[in-house]
């Protein structure tokens, strides 16, 4: 019997000499020690096959570490208390899944629908650059997607994903290249959303390009099994 505890990030992230592999043998990080502020946002960026999913899926606790320990403040991510974790966070994956309903329904994704606050959700598709295209469909926030979006643009399916998780109102947001189908334009207008949203969310983005993290607190390298900082603001 698992009983589960509580977590609340009040303070810091901690990695304490952790370590990773998937086979025992080739490590995709060995001791990396380092600590993310309660409401920074962060940076991370690393070659393609450097570890960056690898190293959000330990800090979502999908993976556990070989070595070593993540903490939440002083509490040790574990059995009892990952299910906590993950429930404050919002991922956006570079892959959003769209269900066959509503624009209402996949900004609010798993809220029963008579219970979905729209108003929030105008909100947040504002601060996405996805509400002005909404507005001019026939029927609005009330349109179908069509099945996995067919009748969306990568940007547009990206946008929806930002929506999403702004809805889930949780402590930490956690961007998996999730810019990457946006333009430059509409890159930028989300990112200045996303640098203005409360001072409380944490906020941590993994990104192709160095130039799309340049407003970040602090920016962290993923290379040859380690973490560098490479920047601080």
């Amino acid at each position: 019997l698992i009983i589960r505890k509580n977590i609340d990030l009040k303070n810091l992230i901690s990695f304490n000499n952790v370590s990773f592999s998937y086979d025992k043998k080739n490590f995709i990080f060995e001791n990396i020690n380092f600590r993310i502020k309660k409401g920074s946002r962060i940076g991370i960026i690393g070659t393609t096959g450097e570890g960056k999913s690898t190293f959000l899926d330990l800090l979502m606790g999908l993976l556990k570490p070989k070595n070593g320990s993540i903490f939440i403040d002083d509490v040790e991510l574990s059995q009892e208390t990952t299910g906590s974790w993950q429930s404050k966070i919002s991922h956006v994956p570079q892959k959003i899944f769209l269900s066959n309903t509503t624009f209402l329904e996949n900004i609010a994704f798993g809220v029963d629908f008579d219970k979905i606050d729209k108003d929030r959700v105008e909100l947040v598709s504002k601060k996405s650059q996805i509400h002005e295209f909404i507005i001019k469909l026939e029927n609005g926030y009330l349109q179908g997607v069509g099945e996995r979006g067919i009748r969306l643009s990568g940007g547009q399916i990206q946008r929806i994903g930002l929506a999403r998780a702004l809805y889930k109102n949780t402590e930490v947001i956690i961007f998996d290249e999730a810019t990457n189908s946006l333009d430059n334009d509409t890159e930028r207008l989300i990112m200045k959303e996303l640098y203005s949203l409360d001072k409380d969310l944490t906020i941590i983005m993994v990104a192709h390009r160095l130039n799309t993290l340049k407003d970040c607190d602090v920016i962290f390298k993923i290379k040859d099994k380690k973490i560098q900082q490479i920047k601080i603001n």
